[in-house]
């Protein structure tokens, strides 16, 4: 068999070149993988909330070189499925299943990361979602049950508490949020050495809301929207409920009239947030 001697130029040239591909091959695997849960169902400003969302991160994973799945079968919320994602986040609901919410609590102290939006912290006794997971709502959150909300969703300008904090980096000391409803909890949250606030609602947002009802119209007090739990790596986002046309007041029914990642600011925040549960 007769042998073809290759050039010295190109072996040099091939070596290079598998030596740059396996540089950019390590450039571009992904950092860390997140997996969002969703229920997506009955309330359609959540359900917008959650199609957005998952338009919006997957872009937002592609730029920061992250993996984001996402999944409506909360019965994959078990230990050798999570063992996969070093970020967990609830888009809307919270688990129901007792399985379930032990696997994510395990999860969670044994150092996993979660991420959660709006309607996620949601508790009321009584109501489909009722005050009865202790170790969430009351150690883990810090705020117990829900209470009251503003209405209709409108924008607050939010202050940050802690601009020291990565989650808020390169953040101005206030800023205008995306519309919302904003929501009023059981426990005072400054009162628990537990938790770090770092967003609140402003005080030149009052009144904070339009009602019709006088209860839905906030004139003063201090409302935490941006905190964390000290004690395990999470963060709880208030914002995610986008204004809809309920009322059919602009022409199509149901329509979405707001939307939260809109907002480039709170956009920031919450990049800063998950990049921040992602880093090792």
């Amino acid at each position: 068999m007769k042998l073809i001697k290759v050039p010295k130029a190109f072996v040099v040239y091939f070596l290079l070149f598998c030596f740059s591909s396996n540089l950019y091959a390590q450039n571009i695997s992904p950092k860390f993988k997140v997996i969002a849960f969703y229920t997506g169902k009955n309330d359609l400003a959540h359900i917008s909330f959650v199609h957005e969302a998952n338009n919006w991160f997957p872009k937002m994973a592609k730029k920061y070189h992250f993996v984001y799945d996402s999944t409506n079968n909360w019965n994959n919320l078990n230990a050798e499925f999570l063992s996969h994602y070093q970020v967990v986040i609830f888009l809307d609901t919270r688990p129901d299943d007792s399985l379930q919410r032990v696997a994510f609590e395990k999860y969670m102290q044994h150092g996993g990361a979660w991420m959660g939006f709006h309607f996620s912290a949601f508790a009321l006794t009584p109501s489909d979602f009722p005050m009865n997971w202790d170790w969430y709502h009351n150690q883990f959150l810090g705020s117990g049950s829900y209470v009251s909300n503003t209405w209709r969703p409108t924008p607050a300008i939010l202050r940050v508490e802690d601009q020291n904090s990565p989650v808020t980096k390169n953040l101005p000391k206030t800023f205008k949020s995306a519309p919302n409803e904003w929501y009023r909890w059981q426990h005072d949250l400054r009162k628990n050495p537990d938790i770090k606030i770092l967003v609140s609602i402003d005080s030149t947002s009052f009144p904070l809301g339009t009602g019709p009802k006088q209860s839905e119209i906030w004139h003063s007090g201090y409302y935490p929207v941006v905190w964390t739990n000290k004690n395990y790596r999470m963060i709880y986002f208030n914002m995610g409920h986008n204004d809809m046309d309920y009322e059919h007041k602009f022409g199509t029914t149901n329509r979405t009239l707001s939307y939260t990642f809109a907002n480039k600011i709170q956009n920031q925040l919450i990049m800063n947030a998950l990049l921040w549960l992602g880093g090792k």
